[in-house]
């Protein structure tokens, strides 16, 4: 009897794993992705009890929002200079970002994180301060991307001084991770340097207020 009932059991489960996967009556590419997504998420065999899953839950948050927010504030850059001379700079930090956000909807589903309930806010502010700023002219738009890619980075440098503090070996995927958008987001800073972010008007006052809102940003997805 305990045979049979085990056996019911593993049958219940791989069906209810078939559902999930391919998400009844779905097709095409939507079909597709739910079953890719699964797939990720079943074969992690992740185990929760041994890592500070309040702690990476914040930071996977956290660093999907942001990585969400950067890719929608080169998409407003991109919509008002992408047929400049600045456009192709442009496009390769916004390919970078993409990358980013690709990763970090791959985390979120292994480590089973829920993403902001901010993200249709930054959806909106991450555009409108990009096109915003780039309507300043080149200048301004690296202003935005060195304000933004300086605080990005000094998040990033935090969250690894945390997890190292912890157990650098536990959290050793999450980690290099961290490290790689880390350094991408500091070459992002510097091209920014390079093509005269600094002689934008008022820039001070700029990065100085972008930051502010970043640091804003941070907090709050973070915590909701």
């Amino acid at each position: 009897m305990a045979e049979a009932a085990a056996a019911l059991a593993r049958k219940g489960l791989r069906a209810h794993c078939r559902r999930l996967c391919c998400g009844e009556g779905s097709r095409g590419r939507w079909g597709f992705q739910s079953i890719h997504s699964f797939y990720r998420f079943c074969s992690t065999g992740m185990a929760f009890e041994s890592i500070n899953k309040p702690v990476v839950d914040r930071i996977i948050r956290v660093d999907h929002a942001g990585e969400y927010g950067a890719n929608r504030i080169y998409a407003g850059q991109m919509a008002v200079l992408g047929r400049t001379s600045v456009g192709p700079v442009i496009r390769h930090m916004w390919d970078q970002e993409k990358e980013h956000l690709k990763k970090l909807n791959e985390l979120m589903i292994s480590y089973r994180v829920r993403p902001t309930i901010l993200l249709p806010f930054w959806n909106i502010t991450g555009f409108v301060l990009g096109a915003g700023t780039a309507l300043l002219g080149k200048k301004g738009a690296m202003a935005c991307t060195v304000a933004v890619e300086e605080s990005i980075s000094h998040h990033y440098n935090n969250q690894i001084r945390t997890l190292m503090e912890d157990d650098p070996e536990k959290y050793k995927e999450l980690l290099q991770v961290i490290k790689k958008f880390r350094d991408e987001e500091l070459e992002h800073h510097d091209i920014g340097l390079e093509h005269d972010a600094e002689l934008a008007p008022a820039y001070s006052v700029l990065k100085n207020a972008i930051q502010i809102g970043c640091k804003a940003a941070i907090f709050l997805s973070e915590r909701i």
